[in-house]
């Protein structure tokens, strides 16, 4: 029996219908979407070693991830099928990681619709892993919890245990206080307008 290509993807919603479409020497799976991330627990980051991440296997992922690897050693090619986006693109990446796969492989297809021709054509249009992609979603993660973790703690003991301080949302609340600040801060004036209508034609 010849081996079988393997597509990872996402969703297992969508696992079935690709499956289908791709015919018997392909098998789908999903990976239901990080199998990696930073820990829990701990901040993960190592803020002295240029903000180096510390990933590990999901908890609730891990008997998924044995499972993905006994199948791509089984099969001819694994393909990276993740949303064509900039999570999709780092989930690619820590499957590839967690898979131990070849980085500058030709693995990664991205479609945006279920449909035969979409699908057909993404396998005809296989690329490596985008690693700006991948460098920018790792980024917002990173930012993400360095200013949980860290911020966060202190306003507990500062303002009140049910605060939070978040990249996006603190950044966005900074902005809406100097606004209400200056509509306190705005004085009227009384002002008039004049208009008036000339005649060019006026020695």
């Amino acid at each position: 029996m010849s081996k079988k290509n393997l597509v990872i993807v996402e969703s297992p919603a969508k696992a079935k219908t690709i499956e289908k479409i791709l015919g018997d020497s392909f098998r789908v799976v999903a990976s239901y979407g990080h199998v990696r991330d930073l820990p829990k627990t701990t901040l993960g980051v190592k803020v002295e070693e240029n903000f180096k991440p510390n990933y590990s296997i999901v908890k609730d992922k891990k008997e998924l991830v044995e499972t993905l690897r006994g199948l791509a050693k089984k099969s001819k090619k694994v393909y990276l099928a993740s949303d064509p986006d900039r999570e999709g693109e780092a989930i690619a990446w820590h499957v590839a990681k967690t898979l131990k796969l070849e980085e500058n492989e030709l693995n990664r297809i991205e479609f945006n619709e279920i449909t035969e021709s979409a699908i057909t054509d993404s396998l005809k249009h296989v690329r490596t892993i985008d690693m700006k992609m991948v460098n920018a979603q790792q980024a917002r993660r990173i930012l993400d919890r360095i200013v949980g973790y860290k911020i966060s703690p202190l306003l507990w003991t500062t303002v009140s245990e049910k605060t939070s301080a978040g990249r996006v949302q603190s950044v966005a609340l900074k902005m809406i206080c100097d606004l209400e600040d200056e509509i306190k801060a705005f004085v009227s004036e009384k002002y008039w307008t004049v208009d008036g209508a000339f005649n060019g034609n006026l020695k």
